[in-house]
């Protein structure tokens, strides 16, 4: 018994944060590295500031206009579309991965349990794909104050 209780215990490391400290070393070593890079830039590098490096980069268009503009709401809706159908990738992967798992009948009593909830979250993706769709928040040619 001793025996095996020895060689259990040697097994396991005395602190459980020991293999991790390579880790934490590598981190350090890098932030250290980036940080004197920053640093000796900022103190050694010349400074001759000309009309052009100052203005702003806009994919080599001269600025027009001032930067402070208002954007429509047009904007925000498209934006909050790219943000829900990145959602729903999100949430078909998974699903796809355990796809075989959820049209088991012994766990889940229906061979299309996984494909026909699938269905459902689609569905009711769509739903809100066709309202705005209505809405006409994808007609860019609308203008602004006209509603559907």
């Amino acid at each position: 018994m001793f025996v095996a209780l020895s060689i259990y215990s040697s097994s396991m490391p005395d602190n459980y944060f020991a293999p991790y400290l390579p880790l934490l070393i590598h981190i350090l070593f890098a932030l250290g590295i980036a940080s004197g890079m920053v640093l000796l830039s900022a103190l050694l590098g010349k400074r001759r500031p000309t009309r052009a490096k100052m203005s702003p980069y806009e994919c080599g268009i001269q600025p027009t206009g001032d930067a402070r503009q208002r954007f429509t709401v047009k904007f925000y809706l498209v934006a909050m579309l790219f943000i829900l159908f990145d959602v729903e990738a999100v949430f078909l992967y998974p699903w796809a991965v355990i796809y075989r798992d959820l049209s088991d009948p012994k766990t889940y009593g229906s061979r299309f349990f996984g494909f026909t909830e699938m269905l459902v979250y689609i569905g009711i993706v769509l739903v809100g794909f066709f309202y705005i769709w209505k809405k006409g928040v994808l007609d860019w040619n609308k203008p602004e104050g006209e509603d559907a």
